[in-house]
């Protein structure tokens, strides 16, 4: 199926192309990365594992002091947060007009952050899979809350030009996530060490990273938004069959309990689990109690915001559980407790996108 070029989605009456109201200053910088020997055996250098990141401020100066940092989820690049693919003001735009300096990134090994081959093979997402968790939920989704999804634009299928805009932006990203984490952490400290305090705003799979930077860089990390982020505790919904997938928790690799964690308990997790019962009958995992606790991530105010027709509504709860278990101080936003109705997983394109961007401002500038 041909996917129609910018012009040619643009040149109706259907879509409008985003437009610049709110002057700014662009730049970009790579932050993190290494040489290594080329494997030609002559002795040359390739310079790899390096973070494209993209740094936008208001023309005058930015209103707030610590900048947002956005980290996009799988498949995914800094391109999420300018625009919709139906040309609309995204939230890095809306986050400009109110005065706050950005900065936007492509994860390591993906989209403008160049890729090694020794960092492990690459996967891409589907257009099927994405029709069914992200863009025609009330049509495929195979949760109940799909059917209350309803803020898509378009009908979410291939072949309509604004689902055809949004997936010519998926971008392959490596398929372990561990060597993966462990990439980001390296590259997110250095960009904290490079602007100084920030707020981590963060998506899906992105939300591992928020994890691990303010693990890294506590001091550095002022607060963290948490857009649905990857769950349930030690299990993922995109893994089928698997058991434990995220072994310290909520990521791949270590982060920093007290006490600190065992050696792999029964060659599962270095963290000692238990079961719970859930509604809709999936296995929950938690600590056992007494919890060890994140004690890096509790010096970090945390807010957890869900959609109401995501399959992240059935289980976002647990992760929240979790890290209320491990001493974070989370709050825990349901857009639709909020009256903000009808939203899937990539709720930063939808129609609402803008009501929703207005309402998580208001908690990070409690939190400024």
């Amino acid at each position: 199926m041909l996917i129609p070029s910018a012009a040619e989605r643009f040149s109706t009456s259907k879509f409008t192309p985003a437009t610049a109201e709110s002057p700014y200053h662009r730049c970009y910088f790579y932050v993190g990365g290494q040489y290594r020997a080329d494997e030609n055996g002559n002795g040359e250098h390739v310079f790899t594992d390096q973070m494209y990141v993209e740094q936008l401020t208001p023309i005058g100066g930015a209103k707030h002091a610590w900048p947002l940092v956005f980290i996009q989820g799988a498949g995914q690049s800094g391109t999420n947060f300018l625009n919709t693919p139906d040309g609309r003001k995204g939230w890095a735009t809306w986050l400009l007009d109110h005065g706050y300096t950005i900065c936007l990134l492509d994860q390591t090994s993906r989209g403008r952050s160049s890729y090694h081959h020794s960092n492990g093979p690459t996967t891409t997402y589907s257009a099927e899979l994405a029709e069914k968790c992200w863009t025609a939920c009330r049509d495929l989704g195979e949760w109940p809350e799909a059917a209350l999804h309803t803020q898509w634009p378009g009908s979410g299928r291939m072949g309509d030009p604004i689902f055809n805009a949004f997936y010519a932006s998926t971008v392959p990203s490596l398929k372990d996530y561990a060597a993966e984490e462990t990439l980001m952490q390296a590259a997110g400290a250095s960009l904290l060490d490079r602007i100084g305090p920030a707020i981590l705003i963060t998506h899906s799979q992105g939300g591992t990273h928020g994890w691990l930077w303010a693990d890294a860089r506590p001091e550095l990390v002022r607060a963290i938004v948490a857009i649905e982020p990857s769950g349930p505790p030690f299990q993922s919904v995109l893994v089928k069959g698997s058991l434990i997938v995220k072994p310290y928790g909520i990521t791949n690799v270590p982060l920093s309990y007290d006490p600190p964690t065992d050696n792999a308990i029964d060659d599962k997790t270095p963290l000692k689990t238990q079961e719970h019962p859930a509604a809709d009958g999936r296995r929950i995992i938690l600590q056992q109690e007494p919890a060890r606790k994140l004690v890096n991530l509790s010096k970090i105010p945390v807010l957890l915001e869900t959609g109401e027709a995501s399959y992240h509504a059935a289980y976002d709860e647990f992760t929240v559980i979790f890290l209320r278990q491990a001493g974070v101080n989370v709050m825990h936003l349901k857009l639709a407790d909020e009256g903000i109705h009808g939203n899937g997983h990539m709720q930063f394109l939808e129609l609402n996108n803008l009501d929703i961007i207005e309402l998580l401002e208001k908690w990070i500038a409690t939190v400024l």
